[in-house]
């Protein structure tokens, strides 16, 4: 029994099914096979002969050709993911939904490189600091978030209190 020069329909419609999966999703090698139309009662044998490059090259290196185009199609790029990007934002904006939008083009402007997040951890404690580093660090912390801590408005003293005494006269009519 020789290789064949070339697929078979059934075979080129299994590898898709492997690759691609069915209509309900990933499909295994029995349930491909069975959907390319092999036999229920050989089917596994018939998928895991179909996936020995030993057995059937032609499939196994047609399977591959399918990975490797859809990984290209798939592919992620920073043009493709900007790109993408921009299309949510436009189609949010349509449906007003300008959360959504505000969300694509923040993720935009990330991988744009717009935003950076910084996180600094340090380690230490208190305790380990003298007395003067103590002081030191809370003047530098008082210096740094003034603007914040500093968040009560200025009030003026009132001289004398104005206030309405009730009279005996009621006002005209």
């Amino acid at each position: 029994m020789g290789v064949p020069k070339r697929l078979t329909e059934m075979q080129m419609r299994f590898a898709e099914f492997i690759i691609f999966g069915g209509p309900d999703g990933p499909m295994t090698q029995g349930e491909a096979a069975i959907a390319a139309g092999y036999s229920p009662k050989r089917a596994r044998s018939e998928g895991s002969e179909l996936m020995n490059p030993r057995l059937s090259p032609l499939v196994v290196s047609y399977v591959g050709k399918l990975k490797e185009e859809r990984l290209e199609k798939h592919k992620v790029t920073y043009d493709t993911h900007v790109a993408e990007l921009a299309r949510i934002k436009e189609l949010a904006l349509k449906k007003h939904s300008f959360s959504a939008a505000v969300n694509a083009e923040t993720n935009r402007g990330k991988a744009g490189g717009l935003y950076i997040e910084r996180k600094i951890i340090r380690h230490g404690k208190l305790e380990d600091m003298s007395e003067q580093e103590l002081e030191a660090k809370m003047k530098q912390i008082l210096n740094d978030y003034a603007p914040i801590l500093n968040v009560t408005p200025k009030t003026e003293k009132l001289t004398s209190k104005q206030t309405k005494e009730p009279s005996d006269k009621e006002p005209p009519q």
